[in-house]
């Protein structure tokens, strides 16, 4: 199968390519910032959303399990487009994804709180958290598929690895945002209105990142099959679970050592490094915006090493990395507080090794079914995995201040075997627009 900009698996990337990488990126980005800015200003919102007679406890459970349902609505999100993302082409839900983010984060920051709505008000809250899950659920394995499918096979790792930049960039850039409305206000402030600012800017963002994408072009891969009259006539999940469940289980053994190094590392380390060591909030915040820094950058270089050296050699080395300074991080700040930055970033260069995640799952799954089967396995995954991790983290913290560290390294070396038995070549060796075989059917030229 030919098609006039994918033609030669050797070309280099074009300006187009890039053009298509950069907006992509940007717009992953933007709706990974609405999804994440949530998280930042739980407690005002606890306070302005449930009753005033409520515990505080109940109030932030509560507010929580809101932003849990976001996680929920994932799979359910993220299947509904990746089935019409097969059927249709990847850019009608690229685009689609956003806007059905960036409307609810507006809205969000326009809706009266329990003064005004009552009971309504956390409904109404709800009801705009599972959509923007559902975005979500779309966003991440439809980005990928897209600017896969939109390079010559010897890029895809740099494809990805960019993309994967930009939606770890948006969890900084919600921690930027959250950091400069809480110096600029008072507390008191931010819990009136301040914190509406982030949602509107983020409504406003995901805006301005759908409109771009409408200079986006269908994927020279799906306009290929629709010519060739090749997309698949059946339900996508259908096939998927029938003769893909290999393809399937790898994904999400993969996608559970990104949960690992996400959830842990990024999300929990500053909470729990402040109950283990004293660390003040600041400290930690400063840490963490240095290792979501690190992290996006890093993701970049390993996307561009995983198209000449594979994703045994890169993943493997990426998983040791993240094994040793996850550990680093848990014993140096406890000895050394005074170097919790660079411990913190260098656990951010190390969680860049992520991006071997996508390169596997994309090549997982042939092209009539890719968008499916990617969103299936990792969506999924994401749900069990990001649910169950904080559980267990929790659990072994009470038994050993190490326990995150333990987390993470097992998981990390159940990636590693994962990538030792079904690892993939270096894309260069990959036809150019053919469907991929799965993981397992190129193990021997892997090695």
């Amino acid at each position: 199968m030919t098609e006039p900009s994918r033609s030669s698996s050797t070309r280099s990337l074009s300006r187009q390519d890039l053009r298509t990488l950069i907006l992509a990126s940007l717009g992953g980005a933007l709706e990974f910032y609405d999804f994440i800015i949530f998280v930042f200003f739980a407690a005002a919102i606890s306070h302005l959303f449930f009753p005033p007679g409520m515990p505080d406890w109940l109030q932030q459970l509560q507010t929580f399990g809101i932003f849990a349902a976001g996680y929920l609505a994932r799979p359910l999100g993220g299947l509904v487009m990746a089935h019409f993302g097969d059927k249709l082409g990847r850019k009608r839900m690229f685009t689609f994804s956003i806007f059905l983010m960036a409307v609810p984060t507006l809205l969000i920051g326009l809706t009266p709180t329990y003064a005004t709505l009552g009971y309504a008000a956390p409904i109404l809250l709800l009801i705009f958290r599972m959509m923007q899950g559902a975005a979500i659920g779309g966003e991440g394995p439809g980005a990928w598929v897209f600017v896969s499918e939109h390079v010559p096979p010897r890029h895809v790792g740099l494809a990805v690895g960019m993309l994967t930049g930009g939606l770890t960039g948006g969890i900084m850039l919600g921690s930027l945002m959250a950091t400069a409305i809480n110096t600029a206000m008072t507390p008191a402030e931010v819990a009136a209105w301040g914190w509406r600012i982030a949602f509107l800017i983020g409504g406003v963002f995901g805006l301005l990142a759908m409109y771009l994408r409408r200079f986006l072009r269908e994927t020279p891969v799906f306009e290929e099959m629709r010519r060739r009259a090749e997309l698949t006539r059946d339900l996508p999940i259908k096939r998927v679970l029938a003769g893909h469940g290999r393809g399937v289980a790898i994904s999400m053994l993969m996608t559970w050592m990104l949960t690992a190094a996400i959830v842990v590392v990024i999300l929990m380390t500053p909470t729990l490094l402040q109950k283990l060591h004293g660390l003040t909030p600041a400290e930690t915040l400063r840490g963490n915006l240095a290792a979501t820094f690190t992290l996006s950058v890093s993701a970049i270089l390993c996307g561009w090493l995983l198209d000449r050296f594979g994703s045994i050699r890169v993943g493997i080395a990426g998983g040791l990395a993240l094994l040793a300074t996850t550990y680093a991080l848990y014993i140096g700040a406890g000895l050394r507080p005074d170097l919790l930055v660079p411990l913190y970033a260098l656990a951010g260069v190390a969680i860049g090794g992520i991006t071997v995640v996508p390169f596997v799952m994309i090549h997982a799954f042939p092209p009539p079914i890719r968008f499916t089967g990617v969103s299936f396995a990792y969506n999924v995954a994401y749900a069990i995995f990001g649910g169950l991790t904080p559980l267990l983290v929790s659990g072994l913290v009470a038994i050993d201040p190490l326990g995150p560290a333990h987390y993470v390294a097992a998981v990390a070396l159940v990636g590693i075997v994962t990538l030792l038995v079904n690892g993939r070549p270096a894309a260069s060796a990959l036809p150019a627009v053919t469907p991929a075989p799965l993981p397992g059917e190129a193990r021997t030229a892997a090695r």
